[in-house]
């Protein structure tokens, strides 16, 4: 990461998301799923039942959202997130999603840090997720993060293209 993209990374704030975030945070999976390549939700879906669901996680017992803001170093305000549910067995399940622009940045690793403290400070021993296979920079990241890789589900998810895509499981223990 060369000092341009550290400042971009340290122009992120990490905190929980609001209500008032969930409208963008919405159009940013508008965003990405439309770009057809990283997230499991395709374009179009229904945004109230997406906001109802991102709504339910932020405010959940057992569960969180957690943003990289930056509208406060002047940026265009919120440039990612990752969700964290923790099931009645321990395991937290993430997901996460950066906008075009901001990724490669150090934004994701800021964010799987942050998602990793407030799952250990939750009483999860583990994380899990699954991530697509030819999706090399979020495996790498995951990777840096000490997850591994676990299984696959192969040829599992039909997309609406009629392609049908395998899934990498990855886990990583917590203390």
């Amino acid at each position: 990461m060369d000092a341009g993209e550290g400042r971009r990374a340290a122009a992120a704030a990490v905190r929980p998301a609001t209500d008032e975030d969930l409208d963008e945070l919405v159009a940013h999976i508008w965003t990405v799923a439309a770009e057809g390549r990283s997230l499991g939700v395709e374009v179009p879906f229904d945004r109230d039942a997406r906001r109802a669901r991102l709504g339910s996680t932020c405010s959940g017992e057992s569960s969180t959202v957690l943003v990289a803001d930056t509208s406060a170093s002047g940026g265009p305000g919120l440039v990612g997130y990752i969700s964290v549910e923790i099931a009645p067995y321990g395991v937290a399940d993430i997901g996460m999603l950066l906008i075009d622009g901001w990724r490669g940045r150090g934004l994701g690793t800021a964010l799987l840090d942050a998602a990793i403290a407030w799952a250990s400070g939750a009483g999860a021993h583990k994380m899990a997720l699954e991530v697509w296979p030819h999706n090399d920079a979020g495996i790498a990241l995951y990777r840096r993060a000490g997850f591994v890789e676990e299984g696959r589900k192969r040829r599992h998810y039909r997309r609406r293209n009629g392609e049908i895509w395998d899934s990498v499981l990855m886990g990583r223990p917590l203390p």
